[in-house]
């Protein structure tokens, strides 16, 4: 069984284009990605942690309108 790992920000950013997320752009103070009319600010730094990573998903969830599993997260 898997399990949730640190992500680079190189590949989070990645996995979001493959989900359909355009970006990323330059912001006042964060990069964003954006997804119809939904942004996504993205933090700079350069690795982010399981619980940051949970998070972040979390708001994709509420963008995209369905969840994604670790499976499907694994696969991108």
């Amino acid at each position: 069984m898997s399990r949730w790992l640190p992500c680079r920000r190189r590949d989070f950013i990645r996995k979001l284009i493959k989900l359909g997320f355009n970006g990323p752009y330059s912001g006042t103070r964060h990069q964003f990605l954006i997804y119809k009319e939904h942004r996504l600010s993205i933090p700079s730094n350069s690795e982010y942690s399981v619980p940051q990573l949970k998070m972040m998903l979390n708001e994709v969830k509420e963008i995209v309108g369905r969840q994604i599993s670790l499976d499907e997260w694994s696969d991108l």
